[in-house]
């Protein structure tokens, strides 16, 4: 479903400009049907439970969020904001890597829905969940209202 104009590496480009997204090292592996597929390797600092190794909650709400929206931009060739979104936990998230699905269920022209689901190499799903973002076109900045 990706915008015939962005390649993978310019989604790449785009999602790199964040430096939390470069810490997180999120790699777009492929466009997939609907959307993105992405990847993000472990790092001890996902750790919230040094015993039970494994991962804090916000980084796979992170993971969603990312694509949702990354679902959403390969698309429209930009990321959008979240307006909103919920998480699901199905199991803890261990040492390894994780693929995240983002797919599209409804490209609006002001609101868009996309679904994400985060999974362990050998498949096993580990979080699911659905975000709204503003999808709406920007509007051209004014530099000085005033002048005519």
């Amino acid at each position: 479903m990706a915008d015939d104009s962005i390649t993978v590496e310019a989604l790449q480009k785009l999602l790199s400009r964040g430096p939390y997204h470069q810490w997180l090292g999120i790699k777009v592996v492929s466009f997939i049907d609907d959307g993105v597929e992405l990847e993000v390797p472990w790092r001890d600092e996902f750790i919230v439970n040094p015993q039970g190794g494994y991962a804090h909650g916000g980084i796979l709400a992170t993971l969603i969020d990312i694509g949702g929206d990354y679902a959403i931009a390969a698309k429209l060739g930009r990321p959008v904001p979240t307006v909103d979104m919920r998480v699901d936990y199905h199991a803890p998230a261990t040492a390894g890597i994780f693929r995240v699905r983002g797919h599209i269920v409804k490209l609006g022209r002001t609101f868009s829905v996309a679904s994400a689901s985060i999974h362990t190499s050998s498949g096993e799903m580990l979080a699911s969940g659905r975000g709204t973002y503003f999808t709406q076109q920007p509007k051209a900045a004014v530099t000085n209202p005033t002048e005519s």
